[in-house]
């Protein structure tokens, strides 16, 4: 798991030498000499020719032991001030502010296909179910543009969760803070926090508060996907059949020749429920800790990695998946549906004047003796209905809410670092 931090420990390692030498712990040659080996060993990172060595404990005691390899004494200087708490705990930081920022972005290519979708079949109608029973008209452009809204809704919890993993903790040492003049403010503004965890001991409270806040974020888009994915393999379903899947996406049967199995859509319906008890591992990981540091903490990291991996191969099937589903036109010409129009013909009757009470009971009198006829001219004109879609106020919304992220500033706060290592 510590393989996942490499990047992010050289990151910390040179905000971390950025600061010492400007409160004389440092001197400029050593810092120009670390910075560059720092730079060296980043590139080995990207070129996945890092490793951690037998008998090194951990990725911040790798990183250090090559500086000092090659540096000597000037090596053994970069830990002044810290503690392996807080460099673990800037580390996981670093990395989870880095892993939402690619979920967020998968994101929002997801929903950029849900409403490309929904505008394509806005005019194509879908019937609508409440207890699974027909209920009214729904349209593919809805059902599409719902999973979109409900996207948007995630992107605020991530970037709740991106926020607060966007707080710096370094300088709180091993929770009790240091005697060196450590400048926070300064790691704070090169590392592209948006702020500090100023009290250093709620800076190693913050350990499982921040993997909890994330795993939350994901679940909440998981819960989304999941959701979705039932519907397709409701939808998929010969007694639906409101869409079909291509082939890549479907297996058969070892004994029905006919069968076709919405086994990618299982799959993530399955994945992503799985995601959705996250959450609570870290609660009852965390349950009756007292303030400070404890190793419990460590089981947090085979909990939080490699969940954004499942979550990120998640969002990539279900972009493809929505890429090829075939929706299947004019369903609801089927008299079978003629009954999802009775809220029409009740509207109707109200629209000329009778009260809306009357109105129903003249309906449902009509359904149990069978003189009821449908009518399926809609009428849908409010926002957010089957001829009001409002795909452009929910790509408004999608659009603030990634506004409130700033990782524009973390961009370049990183960029900027990395080269002062040159």
């Amino acid at each position: 798991m510590d393989l996942y931090l490499a990047p992010f420990d050289v990151l910390g390692n040179l905000a971390h030498a950025t600061m010492l030498e400007t409160i004389g712990l440092l001197s400029s040659d050593e810092l120009r000499v670390l910075s560059e080996e720092l730079k060296y060993i980043h590139r080995q990172i990207e070129a996945g020719e890092f490793v951690i060595e037998d008998g090194v404990e951990d990725v911040h005691s790798q990183v250090e032991l090559m500086l000092t390899r090659k540096l000597g004494d000037v090596g053994k200087k970069i830990h002044s001030g810290r503690s392996r708490n807080d460099q673990v705990l800037v580390d996981l930081k670093l990395f989870t502010r880095d892993r939402l920022w690619q979920v967020t972005e998968a994101v929002r290519q997801v929903f950029d296909r849900l409403i490309a979708r929904s505008e394509q079949h806005k005019t194509d109608l879908l019937p609508g179910y409440t207890h699974l029973q027909i209920a009214m008209p729904s349209s593919f452009g809805l059902w599409f543009g719902a999973y979109a809204e409900a996207l948007a809704d995630d992107m605020l919890l991530l970037q709740t969760a991106y926020r607060f993993a966007n707080r710096n903790p370094l300088g709180s040492g091993a929770g009790y803070g240091s005697s060196f003049p450590l400048n926070r403010t300064l790691t704070t503004e090169l590392l592209g926090f948006e702020g500090m965890h100023i009290n250093v001991v709620y800076a190693q409270m913050s350990r499982g508060k921040t993997e909890q806040t994330a795993l939350t974020a994901l679940a909440a888009v998981a819960a989304t996907l999941s959701r979705m994915a039932m519907d397709i393999c409701l939808y998929n379903s010969q007694n639906f059949g409101f869409l079909t899947l291509p082939d890549a996406l479907t297996t058969g049967s070892s004994i029905m020749p006919h069968k076709k199995n919405p086994d990618v859509a299982e799959l993530l319906r399955a994945k992503t429920n799985r995601l959705k008890a996250l959450p609570m591992e870290v609660t009852l990981v965390m349950s009756n800790l007292p303030s400070g540091y404890h190793r419990d903490m460590q089981i947090l990291k085979e909990i939080l990695m490699p969940a954004f991996e499942e979550l990120l191969d998640c969002l990539e099937i279900t972009d493809f998946m929505l890429e090829n589903i075939q929706v299947k036109p004019n369903l609801m010409d089927d008299p079978k549906y003629d009954l999802m129009f009775s809220v029409e013909r009740v509207n109707a009757l109200v629209l000329e004047g009778v009260p809306f009470r009357e109105a129903y009971l003249m309906v449902k009198t009509e359904v149990e003796e069978g003189t009821y006829k449908a009518s399926r001219e809609l009428h849908h004109t409010h926002e957010g209905s089957l001829g009001n879609l409002g795909n452009d106020q929910i790509v408004k919304y999608m659009d603030a809410n990634l506004q409130g992220f700033g990782a524009e500033k973390v961009a370049k706060a990183v960029e900027r670092l990395l080269a002062k290592a040159l």
